[in-house]
C-alpha cells in the first residue's frame, strides 16, 4: 500500500567555492539518491554563499516549507565556516561548545592537537543532536527538521547511514532509465500523451551527447513498480512504432 502523504525535503548547499565554480557540487545528487531509497522526495536544491543572512533566511524558508532540510558545508574549522552559528541564530538557539561533540573530538585528536580551530568544529546549537562522523571525527548535527552535514563529499556520504533512524520516510521512490538513440523533438509529442495518461509516474527526458551522437535518456520515477512497468510498455510501443533504437535500459 502506498503512503498517501508525500514526505519531502529541501537541500541547501553552502559555500562560496561552489558558486565560484572552483568546486563541483556532488553532494546534492548523493543526498537525493539516498533520500529516494527511503521514500523522501527532494523538491528543491539551492546553492548559497557563506553569508549569515542568506543562510538564516534560506534555512527558515525551507524548514517551514518541507518535512526535512539538509545543509552541506560550512561546519569546518576556518573563519568562513559559519553554518552552525547561522543556524543557531535562525532557530533562536544558544550557540556554543557542544559537550558531547567536544568529548568526541578531544578523544579523536592526539594530545596537544585539539587546538582552537579544531575546537570550533564542536561549536553548534548546544542542545543539537549529533550526526556521528566515522571518517574524520568531527560530527554534524540536527535540530528539529534541519540536518547539517559537511561539504567534503566522501565524509558526507559516510555519515548518511547514521541519519536513517532519525527520518520518517514514505515508500521508496523507484526508477527506470531507458536510453534512446534519438532527439527530444522526435518523441516530445508522443511522450506528453504518455505522461498525461500516467499521472502516478514522473517521466523525465534528458538529452545527452556521447561518441559523437545525440541521444535521450528517459527516466521513469514512481513509488509503484507496476505503474513504472505499465508506463514503460507504452513508451516501448511508441519507440517501436517510431523505429528508435534502445541503447540501454537500467
Amino acid at each position: 500500500m502506498t503512503n498517501k502523504k508525500e514526505i519531502n525535503a529541501g537541500i541547501i548547499v553552502i559555500g562560496n567555492e561552489i558558486l565560484s565554480g572552483r568546486t563541483q557540487d556532488t553532494n546534492t545528487s548523493t543526498i537525493s539518491e539516498w533520500l529516494n531509497t527511503i521514500g523522501i522526495k527532494v523538491m528543491e536544491s539551492r546553492a548559497i554563499p557563506d553569508i549569515e543572512k542568506y543562510i538564516i533566511d534560506t534555512v527558515n524558508e525551507l524548514r517551514n516549507k518541507y518535512n526535512y532540510v539538509f545543509t552541506t558545508g560550512g561546519i569546518g574549522p576556518t573563519h568562513d565556516d559559519i553554518t552552525a552559528k547561522s543556524i543557531s541564530r535562525a532557530m533562536g538557539l544558544i550557540y556554543g561548545p557542544h559537550k558531547e561533540a567536544m568529548s568526541i573530538l578531544e578523544k579523536y585528536y592526539k594530545s596537544g592537537e585539539f587546538n582552537e580551530g579544531r575546537q570550533k568544529m564542536a561549536w553548534m546549537p548546544t542542545k543539537a543532536n549529533l550526526i556521528l562522523n566515522p571518517t574524520s571525527g568531527a560530527p554534524g548535527f540536527n535540530v528539529e527538521n534541519v540536518f547539517c552535514l559537511p561539504g567534503v563529499p566522501s565524509i558526507l556520504k559516510a555519515m548518511l547511514g547514521g541519519i536513517n533512524n532519525k527520518l520518517i520516510g514514505g515508500d521508496p521512490i523507484l526508477s527506470l532509465s531507458i536510453k534512446l538513440r534519438t532527439v527530444e523533438s522526435e518523441i516530445a509529442q508522443s511522450l506528453q500523451i504518455i505522461q498525461d495518461s500516467n499521472q502516478k509516474v514522473d517521466i523525465g527526458s534528458y538529452p545527452f551527447f556521447k561518441a559523437g551522437k545525440l541521444g535521450v535518456s528517459l527516466v521513469l520515477r514512481s513509488v509503484n513498480q507496476s505503474d513504472i512497468n505499465n508506463c514503460a510498455i507504452q513508451i516501448k510501443d511508441m519507440i517501436k512504432e517510431k523505429k528508435i533504437e534502445i541503447l540501454e535500459e537500467i
